[in-house]
């Protein structure tokens, strides 16, 4: 049956192999860059003319404007991967004044999806990028009042979003599926390229757990879950995930960022 994706930051690295890889089964995949010019390249390269959709998700006036443009053309969609994601960077301010790591990794991607999830059907999927690199959640840094370095924004995004995961499963018990999947360390992506100084390895092992996590029956039953792929299995995020009192402060800043766009 073909489905409809959405792929944020599919202009390059998983993003793109990834909706490559969906396109070639003949999904109907809806791309989301930053540069009009780099979606046109991008849509060439997918093939069948797929959709595109341009906003910068440090901004998240944006990410509200890229919402209205999907529901404005679309009541259905199957599946959500929110690839999209930021490390190193010479700009770690918004001009909100927030930590564009947060804003991108974390911030943004709830605020998409609680804005998508009205058409996003229960059998629907959410696939959150997290990472192997985890590390507990500063609230003041999220809200932009602590300065973080690369490393510490960006493991620390990334346990976040796997927190609000988490917490969206919880809040919808009856779907859509929220799976959080590290996709495989030091991928050949620009991000690691650029941040790390390394070639990296097969992009195609990120590419292949993003499409098993959008489509496969093994990922059905999955809603909360984390899914390692460097050991190729669900497993616990950072531990500090289960902590009740570190998840709610978590999640009241991010609530409170979130309705400010709603």
């Amino acid at each position: 049956m073909t489905k409809t994706i959405l792929i944020t930051g599919a202009t390059d690295g998983i993003g793109l192999l990834t909706a490559k890889t969906l396109a070639a089964e003949g999904h109907n995949v809806l791309l989301h860059g930053r540069s009009d010019e780099k979606l046109q390249a991008a849509a060439r390269e997918v093939g069948g003319n797929p959709q595109t959709y341009r906003a910068d998700l440090s901004r998240l006036d944006e990410v509200s404007e890229l919402a209205d443009a999907v529901l404005s053309t679309h009541d259905h969609l199957d599946v959500l991967i929110n690839n999209a994601g930021v490390y190193k960077t010479s700009e770690t301010r918004t001009k909100d004044g927030l930590d564009v790591r947060f804003v991108v990794n974390t911030i943004a991607p709830y605020v998409l999806t609680r804005r998508l999830l009205p058409i996003i059907p229960k059998d629907g999927r959410v696939v959150n990028l997290s990472s192997a690199a985890q590390a507990p959640v500063d609230p003041a840094a999220m809200r932009g009042k602590t300065a973080l370095d690369h490393m510490g924004a960006y493991a620390q995004s990334k346990l976040a979003i796997t927190i609000w995961t988490q917490d969206m499963a919880k809040g919808y018990p009856d779907g859509p599926v929220f799976v959080a999947v590290n996709p495989g360390s030091l991928l050949a992506s620009k991000m690691v390229k650029e941040g790390f100084g390394v070639a990296g390895n097969d992009l195609q092992i990120g590419a292949d757990i993003l499409r098993r996590a959008a489509l496969s029956d093994a990922f059905a039953d999955t809603s909360g879950k984390y899914f390692d792929n460097d050991a190729h299995r669900f497993g616990l995020p950072h531990p500090a995930a289960d902590d009740t009192g570190h998840v709610a402060a978590v999640m009241e800043v991010l609530r409170k960022l979130a309705n400010h766009q709603d």
